[in-house]
């Protein structure tokens, strides 16, 4: 059995994330319990909405932070791949969130909607000021390194949302200040609620994916094993697994059946070979090929175990 590895990690440094996520906790923290206060005095339910998705902010960075620190832990003999789904578990906690507080954003706003309140837009107008500034300088901090890994980004896209809820109290405070319309509030909120749920989504099917195993979606398994089966010995490929671990390993595991007997030396050659190809043309970079010669067995390219 053959297991190859690439390793290609173009990351910014644990260190430097891990100290943007604490700073980020503690503005979200401060952010929070202004808000919480301010909703109760004003009675603004879209400044208490706001704070209720900034509180769901410290615990998706809290988790966030957390799994940064559990996947740099080590393999050892009852946990052979360490900790490295930890973040992905994140990413899946904190979408499961966004979406679970957008539903009960929503349902406050329709209870609103049918009981309008006056409300004190002064100070929604100050508090949602001081949000958008702190998350705008938290989103500026996840920025980067919400591109490549998916743990970052459903901390950034919690972040983002926030800071876009709080534009959305400022309008609000703005038009009651001016207008005295009060049921802008509700209709703000249920606005904020629907974009949780948009932006929640996609991560939240993503995180699942890898969770369940699935195949990366840019992986094509029948143009791998067509390139594999043009290695001249190679007969033919079978019983195939594609998986993406975390955000750096995606992994495959196939048998492949050859035309002769060859020799190791000669398997680790064409081994040799695959590894390449399938690391630089589909990004997997963890191969465990199983050889055989005249077996019996199934020949099917997928195989349910």
């Amino acid at each position: 059995m053959g297991h190859h590895h690439h390793h290609d990690h173009g990351h910014s440094h644990p260190d430097l994330k891990g100290r943007n996520l604490l700073i980020s906790i503690i503005l979200n923290i401060v952010i929070t319990l202004s808000q919480i206060i301010g909703g109760f005095i004003s009675g603004s339910l879209a400044l208490l909405s706001d704070a209720l998705h900034n509180f769901s902010d410290v615990l998706s960075l809290i988790i966030s932070y957390g799994a940064r620190i559990l996947g740099k832990k080590k393999a050892c003999s009852n946990k052979t791949f360490g900790y490295k789904r930890a973040e992905i578990m994140a990413a899946f906690v904190n979408a499961a969130t966004l979406v679970v507080v957008a539903i009960i954003l929503m349902k406050e706003a329709v209870e609103r909607l049918v009981n309008p309140q006056e409300i004190e837009s002064d100070l929604v107008i100050w508090l949602s000021l001081i949000a958008i500034f702190a998350n705008g300088f938290s989103v500026l901090l996840l920025k980067k390194d919400a591109q490549d890994n998916m743990n970052m980004r459903s901390a950034y896209l919690h972040l983002l949302t926030d800071m876009m809820a709080s534009v959305a109290v400022l309008i609000g405070g703005l038009l009651m200040m001016f207008y005295q319309i009060y049921w802008v509030d509700a209709v703000l909120t249920m606005i904020i609620g629907l974009y949780l749920i948009y932006m929640g989504y996609d991560l939240l099917k993503e995180s699942t994916k890898v969770l369940m195993l699935f195949t990366p979606k840019r992986v094509i398994i029948q143009d791998i094993v067509d390139s594999i089966c043009t290695i001249e010995k190679v007969k033919n490929v079978h019983h195939v697994h594609i998986w993406q671990l975390n955000e750096d390993e995606v992994h495959m595991e196939a048998h492949i059946d050859f035309r002769e007997d060859i020799k190791l030396s000669q398997f680790d050659a064409i081994l040799e070979e695959i590894e390449e190809h399938v690391y630089h043309r589909h990004g997997i970079n963890h191969v465990n090929i199983q050889p055989e010669f005249d077996k019996c067995d199934s020949k099917s390219i997928i195989v349910q175990d």
